[in-house]
């Protein structure tokens, strides 16, 4: 592989964590995993998160096409998080990364979750 290439395999993972890096976008996609939430379930299931901090990785997610955001017209209104199929295919990549994070606390942190 020559310098090029490297580039843009380089490029390709900056790419990459644009659209999935930050501190909450990983942790949505993780739970959207198992099915669809409301934002509520949503901060239950990520401690710490502000609502705006929820909201906007949420806005960033569903513009780059990998949530779907569904408004049901009830009163009060009640609005469903999903991941789209295109979200779907981090899927593989989000589970290793857990897969890892939990054999990294076990190594480094001696503790098992």
């Amino acid at each position: 592989m020559d310098h090029q290439d490297d580039y843009l395999e380089i490029q390709a993972v900056l790419d990459a964590l644009e659209i999935i890096g930050g501190k909450w976008k990983f942790p949505i996609l993780f739970s959207l995993c198992k099915g669809k939430k409301r934002f509520n379930e949503l901060e239950s299931d990520l401690k710490g998160v502000s609502s705006r901090a929820l909201t906007n990785a949420l806005r960033d997610l569903e513009m780059n096409g990998l949530v779907s955001r569904e408004v049901f017209p009830t009163v009060p209104m009640k609005v469903e998080y999903s991941l789209t199929d295109y979200g779907f295919q981090l899927e593989p990549v989000i589970e290793s990364i857990r897969n890892w994070g939990k054999e990294h606390r076990k190594r480094v942190i001696g503790k098992t979750l």
